[in-house]
């Protein structure tokens, strides 16, 4: 399972992978020929499903169309894929057509620029999970939890996450207006931000009051396991004797980095997720051998940017542990997408599974729930106070 490509879902615009983490895709190819101008009417329909209402719909449209000439049958195959996808109701399985299915892959290389935020749908409203650190959106002022409303004119409502991703993101050097609301805010808010490409480091870690090592993890991208592993031979040899873990903002990345990442706080073979299918069978994901910050004090840090990979890293460490989580409730990002590619080049995202804390809490939809729960208001941005860290600062001067 782990040989399967990982990328995050909810998608980073900008990045060098997409949202993810804690969701992956395994790409598959398949030989069946779609539809083409009626002409394999049948091949490969289901048994015990009554397709005459849409060849009905289909012939009535062809007799009777004002305009014949303009009618695209392969357009309209689609259209009716398309359809029949966004019927399921998840906004994380969905139809590309073959420029979208070129344009995905493109994005998951990493071969595009954006604003460097993460998307995705709260309540069937798209919003805002994270801003990157040090990206066109974060100083542009867009915080966790905005909904947006309009990208340029057109309006998000009943937008899927990819078809707002390829309206957002774009050439270096270009821009987009988002239109966006938050609580409190009195009236919807239009700003326009410069695309660029999108460098973010995936970890760093400085000293605090002496004896403390903060580490701060901005995304689970290929660079982490590297990076991680120096952080902690520097933080070994230094004066810490304690670790903060700041996963705020954070929207995830690569599974296998979660589970590597966890490894260091962890006793080897212990459960860090468990990927639950459509029909009940399950396959747990374990630490292997390491430990290396296990002995450490840790206090854990997560708010409503927190997505997948780093919701599962935060239930593993609480239910393995027993590690306290500070903030607040993480987004709910906890679905695997299987990409399979279909003939003419297009391709079809199905979600497949969902994860699991270690206890067996489904994260999709509920999130990781903090021990302490700690707000962190726009006015606390603006004045440059951080309440959730100096809770994390409070409690770990306790912890032996």
């Amino acid at each position: 399972m782990r040989g399967r490509i990982l990328i995050i879902i909810l998608i980073v615009v900008s990045l060098a992978v997409g949202f993810v983490g804690g969701s992956y895709f395994q790409i598959q190819k398949i030989s069946v020929p779609l539809v083409g101008d009626v002409l394999n009417r049948g091949l490969g329909q289901p048994k015990n499903v009554d397709f005459a209402i849409f060849w009905t719909a289909w012939n009535l449209l062809q007799d009777k169309y004002v305009d014949k000439g303009k009618l695209n049958t392969q357009d309209m195959v689609y259209g009716a894929i398309d359809g029949m996808v966004k019927a399921v109701g998840d906004p994380y399985t969905a139809f590309f057509k073959p420029k979208e299915s070129k344009e995905f892959s493109e994005q998951i290389s990493g071969s595009f620029s954006g604003i460097g935020i993460e998307i995705g749908l709260r309540d069937n409203i798209l919003t805002v999970i994270a801003p990157i650190k040090n990206t066109p959106a974060a100083r542009a002022g867009l915080l966790a939890g905005d909904k947006i409303l309009k990208i340029n004119d057109e309006g998000t409502d009943g937008m899927t996450v990819d078809e707002a991703v390829s309206l957002i993101r774009g050439p270096k050097g270009t821009t987009v207006r988002l239109t966006y609301t938050r609580e409190k805010m009195p009236s919807p808010t239009e700003i326009t931000i410069k695309r660029e490409v999108i460098k973010v480091p995936a970890v760093d870690w400085k000293m605090l009051n002496d004896n403390t090592a903060y580490i701060g993890i901005s995304m689970f991208n290929g660079n982490l396991d590297s990076e991680f592993q120096k952080i902690a031979d520097e933080i070994a040899a230094s004066k810490a004797d304690r670790i903060i873990l700041d996963l705020r903002n954070d929207p995830g990345g690569l599974l296998d980095s979660a589970i590597n990442i966890a490894g260091y706080f962890l006793d080897s073979n212990k459960v860090v997720t468990i990927e639950r299918f459509g029909d009940g069978t399950e396959q747990p994901f374990r630490t292997s051998a390491n430990g290396k910050l296990k002995n450490y004090p840790l206090v854990a840090l997560i708010n409503k940017g927190s997505a997948s990979a780093s919701e599962i890293l935060a239930g593993a460490l609480k239910d393995n542990r027993g590690v306290t989580v500070v903030g607040e409730t993480s987004f709910g990002k906890g679905s695997v997408q299987e990409l399979t590619e279909l003939p003419q080049k297009a391709s079809l995202k199905i979600t497949i599974a969902k994860w699991l804390t270690p206890k067996g809490e489904s994260i999709n939809d509920n999130g990781i729930k903090p021990d302490v729960e700690v707000k962190l208001t726009e006015e606390d941005i603006k004045a440059g106070k951080d309440p959730q860290l100096d809770k994390a600062l409070e409690l770990i001067k306790n912890l032996k």
